[in-house]
């Protein structure tokens, strides 16, 4: 613990009462209580598994005014007190070295780990998100904007990128609940499929297309998108590639060569993160997103370079899903109860865990979201970005004369 904390003051309440204070420079001061006597050795060999499972399990709790946000915080400010420390960097190496196999997304594996996450209920999800159920960064031009305008946005930028035409066939790879392929197909003479491995967003999305009336233009189907085998004009990524994992990277790259023309566009949305290639949180990977991983943008580019794949443009989105997870954490809260009802406690305190540690990491650690548009012909796209702005300008005039109220 000395060597942990280097900055601000841990107050430590053993399982016996006794109050342990470890202090470094100035700085925050967070209360912690210990419930169990054997969170001393775990903690000591897991500490971020140790600490979501404790929390989860109440056998961690807070005291003096300090919330799970005030610990998460200096967790992360004296993070690199914790990596440096020697047993942690051994352990840290340990798994790295088996980071393939904690990123195996096989045919077939891959279902049970989306099913591990978005199967959870469709009622579930509207309890936190925006009105068309988004389950992906937002982008906000103000902090005035609602969760709803700014997902938005976030489909206007998107597709803006990919250069809609009319007669176009798009792919939408990890369709979600369907919000993005029935705006395409609302605002472009355009037809598209979307693709998931979610049985509850298939089928809710499904229902949506037929109630808005554009069942003829967009279909979704179950698949795993290495079973496409028909060309798409465009297609696009939001939120999928985070559970790609970095042994499949050559292999998605691939297909999306074998099923887009040369003069084709794809847009990849991915979560990344700015420092070196590492390894999933075990906590994270154990209960919210299986084989889960979010890549260095090095990790991406060497995948890109070995399948000739142009990146015409790059944006990095920074803080809007930090807003965004503020947004849902908020409305969480406003429901937990019923979260609480559906589920159970621990339960509830896992996508607390969830929510409020992916929200620092966004604010303060090393994670972002990114827009890669991406072909095999340097010039598939205008040269110039000028032609997004005005598209968007465009977009939101003809959203005004539109029902989009999927």
């Amino acid at each position: 613990m000395k060597k942990f904390v280097t900055t601000g003051t841990l107050n430590v309440i053993d399982a016996d009462g006794m109050k342990h204070v470890f202090a470094g420079k100035e700085g925050p001061e967070v209360t912690i209580r210990l419930h169990d006597k054997s969170l001393y050795r775990k903690l000591t060999f897991s500490p971020e598994m140790t600490t979501g499972e404790a929390y989860m399990d109440g056998t961690l709790t807070f005291e003096d005014g300090s919330t799970l946000k005030d610990f998460l915080h200096f967790f992360k400010m004296n993070g690199e007190g914790l990596g440096s420390h020697p047993l942690q960097k051994v352990l840290r190496s340990f798994s790295k070295t088996f980071r393939r196999f904690q990123q195996s997304n096989k045919k077939g594996q891959v279902q049970k780990h989306v099913a591990h996450h978005y199967d959870l209920g469709n009622e579930f999800f509207k309890l936190f998100l925006d009105e068309q159920m988004v389950y992906t960064c937002a982008y906000f031009r103000n902090d005035d904007e609602t969760l709803e305008q700014a997902q938005r946005n976030k489909l206007r930028l998107a597709v803006t990128k990919l250069d809609l035409k009319p007669g176009h066939k798009v792919l939408d790879i990890g369709c979600g609940w369907g919000d993005l392929a029935l705006y395409m197909a609302s605002i472009a003479d355009v037809k598209v499929v979307g693709v998931t491995l979610s049985v509850e967003q298939q089928k809710l999305a499904t229902e949506r297309a037929k109630k808005a009336g554009l069942d003829d233009r967009v279909e979704f189907r179950l698949l795993d998108y290495r079973d496409v085998d028909e060309k798409f004009d465009r297609i696009i990524s939001i939120g999928m590639f985070e559970q790609v994992g970095i042994q499949h990277f050559d292999e998605f790259f691939k297909q999306i060569n074998h099923i887009m023309p040369d003069d084709g566009i794809f847009l990849l949305h991915s979560i990344g993160h700015m420092s070196p290639p590492g390894t999933t949180s075990p906590w994270f990977r154990k209960y919210i997103f299986p084989n889960g991983y979010s890549p260095s943008l090095s990790e991406v580019y060497e995948s890109l370079e070995r399948n000739n794949l142009w990146v015409l443009d790059m944006e990095n989105l920074r803080l809007h899903y930090s807003k965004t997870l503020i947004h849902w954490h908020e409305r969480f809260l406003a429901n937990r109860e019923k979260v609480v009802e559906m589920y159970d406690e621990r339960f509830a305190r896992m996508w607390e865990f969830y929510l409020q540690s992916a929200e620092m990491v966004f604010s303060t650690g090393p994670n972002f979201v990114f827009h890669m548009q991406l072909s095999r012909k340097r010039d598939a796209a205008p040269i110039t970005r000028d032609y997004m702005v005005d598209a968007q300008r465009e977009l939101e005039k003809l959203e005004k004369t539109l029902d989009l109220n999927f």
